[in-house]
Formats: structure tokens, C-alpha cells, sequence
């Protein structure tokens, strides 16, 4: 990419041939605000990134470098972006000059108890002392936290999902009795390597459970609802594989204290989204074809008597990871929130 650098941001991708990595690229590389000064694979050192990404070819001539073994001397960054397995970056991102900030986009900083970490990601947290220096990344409900925050924990897919459909009723006070979440991903959430359970044989034409009262998203859901509101009951939250690349389904099933007619219950959702340009309320259900490669969450809302049903769908990749991660980075240097993600989704 060729253009003036003058007051552009100088930012950094660790772990950059994955499909997180591969998206952050998509998107940065048409950021006005900012200059990419590195992207790391150590698997791809020297190979040109359209060389691996063939959706960027002829786009860009950066290439993948080896991660730096002294990142003192990574002084001149502005931001770091970590797009590398779980457990990668507690070891690589302390080592950041203090001036650099960074936004992490796996699950190593999300959750502040670092047993419940061990017990949800089978690691122990190595890097307690910089914890409670990282803002939960959920943008619509930090906002203000995230523009003032050196580090950013970027919220899982799934828990993105959940927590948008799910906040403004928590926020209100309005729910009793138990929440389920039955929440569906494409296989792009089990990131680029194959792997026996998300290789497309397998997931072509089969549907199934996985994790079930397990998975690391979890403890993060309750962790940042417990900061809207307060949690009525228990939450029963289970993940599914679908036999799609990408997107995100979240079905939440509530119980209301007092009932809400429609219109009442759509006016919550809109008052509590107000300015969120990249929460659409939808009518009927949302279909994640129409938000797939987009940085929107699409939300509807169904009510009878007491009983709600809520539906939200989001692109695992975009909103679900690399997108917010850059919404987050516009919000921490001043930037408009919108600014290089105001991207249509395709149809068909």
C-alpha cells in the first residue's frame, strides 16, 4: 500500500497467518490512521503476506518476520495486536515497551481470576501482575473504560454474541428465573490449522455439541454481565458446530419479572444501542449470511407473556474478533469508532 504516513499510527501484528491475523491485515491495510510496521509468523518468515493470504495478493508488500527477540527495540510502535494461540501472548506482550499499547485478542487476559483461567484454559497465568491494567474489549458497553486504556482484552466470539443480546435486559433489572444460551459457530472459530473435529469432511453435512459447561467463554460472559447487572439465576450456556466457514448464532432464552409487550421490549434494545452504530435490531430472525465478513451484530427480539427469545448474529472473525479489535484501537487513539469498518456485507 502506498500513501503519506504523516500522522498515521505505526502498529504491530504478532501472529499474522491465522484468519484473526488475516483480518486484522484485511482491515488495517485500508485504515486511514494507520502504517503497518510488522507482522509476525514464524512459520512464513520472508514469504510475502498475498504469498499466504491469496486474499491479499498484490495489496500489500509487507512480509512475515519472525517475532523480534528483544521488543525493547519495538519503542517506535504505537500499538501491538495479538492475534496468537492461548497462552502466547502472557509471554510476549510484558515484554512491550511501556509506550507501546496493545489489544490482545486471544483469551489470556480476559478473565481477572487466574484460577478460574487455569480451571477454563488448562494454563496457569503467568502474568498476573499486568491483569488489571487490561479493559474488557466489549465496545458497546466500555466505551468510555477502552478509550483511556493502555490494554485491551478482546471479547470472545461467542461471549460478543451473547453479551449483546443479553445486556440491555440485565441492565434493567427485568429478568428472573433462569437465562440458556444455545450458541452456534462456523468452523473458522477453531482458527486455520485442521484439526479432527473442525476438518470440512467432518463438519460438511454434521451438527453437534461440543463443551458443554465447559467452554472458556463462559466465565467471561458472567464475568462482564456482573458488571451490567445483576444475574437472576444461573446461566446454562452450550456451544454447537455448524456446517459453515463463518458466523456466530446466539439463542438466548429468558423469563421476564414482569411481561413486556413487543413494542416495549424492541424500545429497550433500541434505547440501549442508541449510537451503537454496528447493533442493527432486525425484524424475525437474523441470518448470519447478512452479516458474514461485516462488523455488525444483528439482534431480534420475540416476545409471549414473560417468556423472550433473543437472536443475535455476528461474523466470529470480524465482529467477533479482528473488527472490534480495530473498533477498540479507534476508540483508544481518538479515531471515529466506525472509521475502516463501515464495510457492506455480500449478497448472496
Amino acid at each position: 500500500m502506498t500513501g503519506d504516513h504523516t500522522d498515521k499510527i505505526k502498529a504491530a501484528i504478532f501472529g499474522g497467518s491465522g484468519y484473526g491475523g488475516s483480518e486484522l491485515l484485511r482491515i488495517l491495510m485500508c485504515h486511514p490512521n494507520v502504517e503497518i510496521t510488522l507482522v509476525t509468523a514464524n512459520e512464513h518468515a520472508g514469504k510475502l503476506i498475498g504469498d499466504v493470504h491469496k486474499n491479499l495478493f498484490g495489496l500489500t508488500n509487507l512480509a512475515f518476520e519472525r517475532s523480534p527477540e528483544d521488543l525493547s527495540s519495538l519503542g517506535d510502535l504505537d500499538v501491538a495486536f495479538f492475534a496468537l494461540p492461548h497462552g502466547q501472548a502472557l509471554s510476549i506482550l510484558p515484554q512491550l515497551p511501556p509506550t507501546v499499547k496493545a489489544i490482545d485478542l486471544s483469551g489470556d487476559f480476559r478473565i481477572n481470576d487466574k484460577s478460574v483461567f487455569a480451571q477454563f484454559y488448562k494454563i496457569e497465568h503467568t502474568a498476573d501482575e499486568l491483569q488489571a491494567d487490561f479493559v474488557y474489549g466489549l465496545t458497546e458497553l466500555n466505551r468510555h473504560a477502552i478509550s483511556t486504556a493502555k490494554y485491551i482484552a478482546n471479547p470472545g466470539c461467542f461471549a460478543t454474541a451473547t453479551l449483546l443480546a443479553l445486556a440491555p435486559l440485565v441492565k434493567r433489572g427485568a429478568l428472573c428465573g433462569k437465562i440458556i444460551v444455545d450458541a452456534k459457530t462456523g468452523s473458522s472459530g477453531s482458527g486455520a490449522k485442521a484439526a479432527a473435529n473442525t476438518h470440512h469432511p467432518q463438519r460438511m453435512t454434521s451438527f453437534y455439541a461440543y463443551k458443554p459447561f465447559t467452554h472458556q467463554h463462559l466465565p467471561e460472559i458472567k464475568q462482564c454481565l456482573a458488571t451490567v447487572g445483576d444475574i437472576p439465576s444461573d446461566l446454562v450456556f452450550m456451544t454447537h458446530s455448524l456446517p459453515v466457514a463463518r458466523g456466530i448464532f446466539a439463542s438466548c432464552y429468558l423469563e421476564l419479572a414482569e411481561p413486556l409487550s413487543s413494542d416495549d421490549l424492541t424500545a429497550v434494545y433500541r434505547r440501549f444501542y442508541e449510537g451503537s452504530r454496528f447493533v442493527r435490531l432486525v425484524e424475525g430472525s437474523p441470518d448470519i449470511n447478512w452479516v458474514k465478513t461485516t462488523n455488525f451484530c444483528d439482534i431480534a427480539v420475540h416476545t409471549s407473556g414473560r417468556n423472550v427469545a433473543v437472536f443475535a448474529a455476528i461474523d466470529n472473525l470480524v465482529k467477533g474478533a479482528a473488527g472490534q479489535a480495530v473498533q477498540n484501537m479507534n476508540l483508544m487513539f481518538g479515531f471515529e469508532e466506525t472509521t475502516a469498518l463501515m464495510f457492506a456485507g455480500t449478497n448472496p
